[in-house]
Formats: C-alpha cells, sequence, structure tokens
C-alpha cells in the first residue's frame, strides 16, 4: 500500500480507526499540506482536500467551508499555539485526529533543523479530551497506540509498553 519508509504502524492504526468511523466517499479536509497520509485517505477512495500550509493558528478561513463533511488531523494539533480557535471554528460535522501524547520520560519534541517542526503541546489524553469538549465536539470514539523504537536503553524499552499515540473522533455537539 505505501512504502516501508513511511511509519507504518501509526498509519495501519491511523487508517483503521478512520475506516471505523468514517465512511469512504466523504469530503474530507485534512489539515496540513498534501502528505503521504492524505494519498493513502484518497487510494481508500476518499474525496481529500487539503490546506495550503498557512498558519492555522491566525488564518482559520480552510475550516469555514460548510461542504466539508469531515476534518482530518494527524499530528498536527501540537504544532499550534492555541489549537482551540480552530476547533471551535470547524463546520464540519465530524473530526478524526491524533495527537503525540505526552511522555514522562521524554520531552517534548524538538526538531534542531527546522524550526516549524516543533511541539508547542504534547497532550495526555484527558487534556485533549478536555479541549475537544470546551471547543464544542463531543468524543465518541478513542484508541491510544505505542510507538516502540528500534533502539536498545530504559526510554526505548519504555516505548514499548507506554502508549504515543492518542486517537479521537468526535462530532459537533448539538446547538
Amino acid at each position: 500500500m505505501y512504502e516501508k519508509s513511511f511509519p507504518k504502524k501509526r498509519f495501519d492504526k491511523t487508517l483503521d480507526f478512520l475506516k471505523t468511523h468514517i465512511k469512504q466517499g466523504s469530503i474530507v479536509l485534512d489539515l496540513g499540506v498534501k502528505n503521504p497520509f492524505s494519498e493513502i485517505m484518497q487510494d481508500e477512495g476518499y474525496r481529500v482536500f487539503n490546506t495550503q500550509g498557512e498558519d492555522l493558528d491566525r488564518y482559520t478561513e480552510s475550516v469555514l467551508n460548510p461542504n466539508i463533511e469531515v476534518v482530518t488531523a494527524f499530528e498536527i494539533f501540537e504544532h499550534l499555539l492555541s489549537p482551540f480557535s480552530i476547533l471551535s471554528k470547524i463546520k464540519a460535522r465530524k473530526l478524526v485526529a491524533t495527537v503525540p501524547l505526552r511522555l514522562w520520560f521524554s520531552p517534548a519534541y524538538r526538531s534542531k533543523t527546522d524550526p516549524w517542526d516543533r511541539h508547542f503541546h504534547e497532550f495526555e489524553d484527558w487534556q485533549f479530551d478536555w479541549l475537544l469538549e470546551k471547543a464544542g465536539w463531543e468524543i465518541k470514539a478513542r484508541k491510544k497506540w505505542t510507538h516502540p523504537a528500534g533502539k536498545i536503553g530504559f526510554r526505548p524499552l519504555l516505548r514499548h509498553f507506554t502508549p504515543r499515540y492518542y486517537a479521537v473522533y468526535a462530532e459537533r455537539k448539538k446547538s
């Protein structure tokens, strides 16, 4: 389905979660620029559009389209200073999102080469739930999974047992 260089376990788990909750053929706005996973969603029958690289903390117009059925955000919200702003403005009735969970044994991610590839947030599950609920979403399903590292050491060992990713399917609360 996709090249081995992609994070196979994460993509498999994410796709399985998406297919469980969102019917194929749905019109999806995937937050973030076109990427390997948005292409996988298209190959699976979803009608996918991506944002264009705009700063989603400042420019939220892309989520105002009433024709979008589902918004997906796979490892996006941790990069935003204020994810509440965009979450509260989404017009779609459904949301599927994944975030990296905060690991007590590892600092937040910060790229040494890309100044934009940094995490403002690494959530605990209850924090992400609360953020979604406060922004007007009702969580319908959740899933967590680990991300083992192929290295030797105490922290890599902990990654075999400690969930790293958290997926949520939510629907807009009825007003």
